[in-house]
């Protein structure tokens, strides 16, 4: 008398075994497709750390191009997921007023990073972080420690934009769901910026390799990338520079229209339209140009007030 009521129970018991399955699967797809989302809302900033990072191992010997490179994608892990995510989901939960000034904060290091350079570029001024006038390759351990600090201290604003535009895209979703979210979005990006990095800065090893043992097209291609990969991790160091400036001055930008200061968002936004239709059917690209230079201009211009501040403190203290 008792396998009716065992069958019925162990019956319902799969139904909820096969519910939850469901669950959990649709759960998944969710958490899935809100990381997806959030990486390519995210895909600018992404663009630009790559740009940024090459240019820190520029001029070291071959082999500490990886060590370093890795050294910097574990900075830029731990960043992301000790530091940024936790306090943005304990902002964003409770105190999500003060996330738009603390990115303004790292924005204006930022401009400051970049208009540094700049003014290194022009007036051939040593940077603040080498250290020596001396190549890079020529120098030692403790060099190469300054130089993987300082890419981890600008990894870290832009992962921490990176994150928090993730975090917008994915703001509805409940707090666990977030949590995951961000934290593929993490292990993903950093593994996708310094694979291309490392790729990147190790092409004219491959090209050397080709030359050396290739033949025929083979060995043409291996000559072309050696001659020509300084020359692209010149071009990219500059780059990484508009990076920096363009990431920092929009991140401003942004944040002083949400705090109330509309006015420069407003002039860029009506400059971006007009361009637009203007172009016609290249329209979007030069609304995109448009803003992309406003903001470099903004940054450039918070920057070098900032740069003449501290070169000001740093003469009166040697004074």
């Amino acid at each position: 008398m008792r396998r009716p009521a065992v069958s019925a129970g162990l019956a319902a018991l799969l139904d909820d075994i096969a519910m939850l399955a469901r669950a959990a699967a649709a759960s998944v797809d969710d958490v899935a497709a809100g990381a997806s989302r959030a990486g390519v809302k995210a895909a600018g900033v992404i663009v630009d750390d790559t740009a940024v990072t090459p240019r820190y191992v520029h001029g070291f010997r071959p082999e500490r191009e990886l060590p370093m490179i890795r050294r910097i994608a574990v900075g830029s892990l731990r960043n992301k997921l000790l530091f940024i995510l936790p306090a943005a989901l304990i902002l964003s939960e409770f105190v999500d007023w003060i996330i738009t000034p603390i990115l303004m904060v790292g924005a204006a290091y930022l401009c400051y990073e970049g208009a540094e350079k700049v003014w290194e570029l022009l007036g051939g001024h040593a940077g603040h972080d080498e250290g020596s006038d001396q190549p890079a390759a020529a120098q030692g351990p403790e060099h190469e420690d300054i130089l993987v600090g300082a890419a981890i201290r600008t990894d870290f604003i832009l992962s921490a934009e990176i994150m928090v535009i993730s975090l917008n895209e994915v703001a509805d979703e409940p707090f666990l769901s977030r949590a995951i979210i961000l934290v593929l979005v993490a292990l993903a990006i950093t593994a996708g910026v310094y694979g291309v990095v490392g790729l990147i800065v190790k092409m004219d090893d491959v090209g050397l390799r080709l030359a050396q043992t290739g033949q025929g097209i083979a060995a043409t291609i291996g000559r072309g990338l050696v001659r020509a990969m300084p020359v692209v991790l010149s071009v990219l160091a500059k780059v990484g520079i508009a990076a920096m400036l363009w990431v920092g001055g929009h991140i401003l930008l942004v944040g002083l229209d949400e705090l109330g200061h509309s006015a420069p968002y407003d002039a860029v936004h009506h400059l971006e339209e007009d361009v637009h239709d203007a172009l016609g059917g290249v329209g979007g690209v030069g609304a995109w140009l448009t803003n992309t230079a406003a903001s470099a201009v903004l940054g450039l211009v918070v920057g070098a007030v900032i740069v003449a501040i501290v070169l000001r403190v740093r003469r009166a203290r040697a004074g």
